[in-house]
């Protein structure tokens, strides 16, 4: 906080860690009563698995913020600073009401509103990135985001599915040569705060100029699994998908939105699987829901979705 300038050599400073990342160690640090969140990049993340991966990452998310907020600067956190001896940044401690969309799903509050506006953002921040030559330095990460995505997630999977080797290495080498956009990596719900009904997207460490079908795909993921966990939410969980797509959609101006609808139909099974057998399997799925989730991606292997639609209607013929 000294190095950022933020704290003099006399002031009282406070620090809390917070909870709920695998990946860095994040603390609420007060300075004099003023309140900010400082990141550190782990190299060992907290997970079963031996997960290893580069702590530079914490200079790419700060470079990733940094062109949100050119973007949609009320859909980021104030940023303070970043230090490169200590690969940590200080950023606004987001707080005066603002909900997690993950809590806000998981009690059963599903809000098509809000996936809508998270869609929107996603296709404001790759329609104004799609076709750019961004700086190298900052986002030529595509190693970086093999390490923290494609093994873990996809090549993990070899293993228990060894009938999908080529299908997960075409895809490996596809992330790897694609920079059709600036991608953020982690588009989870517990990544995207409400406030004042915007979102705020936080965690980018996993940023790359990519294939912008990951950030949309992963997101889209997440509510299908709340379908799995969620019973009672199925038909809102399914509306909000919807709406996530339909908000996206009306930014996606940089390729036909066939194109990308069908890479995205195509990594929803991989990504199903991922999160169930794969390093960073979700923590919230019992044993019956994992064997739901696995049905339903093998299914959409066998008999692939060409659309959303297409794979929404499919869920609901299941619980018909």
């Amino acid at each position: 906080m000294q190095e950022l300038g933020l704290a003099g050599p006399q002031a009282v400073i406070a620090a809390t860690c917070l909870t709920g990342g695998v990946s860095s160690d994040v603390l609420r640090v007060d300075v004099d009563g003023q309140a900010y969140c400082a990141k550190f990049a782990l190299e060992v993340l907290r997970v079963a698995a031996r997960w290893e991966a580069p702590i530079h990452r914490n200079r790419t998310e700060y470079a990733w913020l940094q062109f949100a907020a050119s973007v949609a600067p009320d859909s980021v956190p104030r940023l303070y600073g970043h230090s490169e001896r200590e690969q940590g940044f200080a950023m606004e401690m987001v707080a005066g009401g603002a909900r997690n969309w993950k809590d806000e799903l998981v009690a059963g509050r599903v809000d098509s509103g809000i996936a809508r506006e998270a869609g929107r953002l996603l296709g404001r921040l790759h329609a104004a990135s799609a076709g750019r030559v961004l700086d190298p330095d900052r986002f030529g990460t595509a190693e970086d985001f093999f390490a923290l995505r494609v093994e873990p997630y996809f090549i993990h999977l070899i293993a228990t599915y060894p009938q999908l080797e080529a299908r997960v290495l075409a895809l490996a080498e596809q992330y790897r040569v694609c920079r059709i956009a600036l991608i953020h990596g982690d588009v989870s719900p517990k990544n995207i705060l409400v406030r004042d009904g915007v979102p705020v997207l936080l965690d980018a460490e996993c940023a790359t100029m990519g294939d912008p079908a990951f950030d949309i795909g992963f997101c889209l993921n997440h509510l299908l699994l709340k379908w799995v966990h969620i019973p009672d939410s199925n038909a809102a969980l399914l509306r909000a998908a919807r709406a996530l797509w339909d908000g996206y959609c009306e930014h996606l101006d940089w390729e036909p939105v066939a194109a990308l609808e069908r890479r995205v139909a195509d990594l929803a099974p991989l990504l199903l699987l991922a999160r169930v057998d794969g390093k960073s399997p979700v923590e919230y799925l019992h044993a019956e829901a994992k064997q739901t989730v696995r049905s339903i991606a093998l299914d959409l292997i066998d008999r692939p979705a060409a659309t959303i639609e297409h794979i929404a209607t499919r869920l609901e013929a299941r619980r018909a």
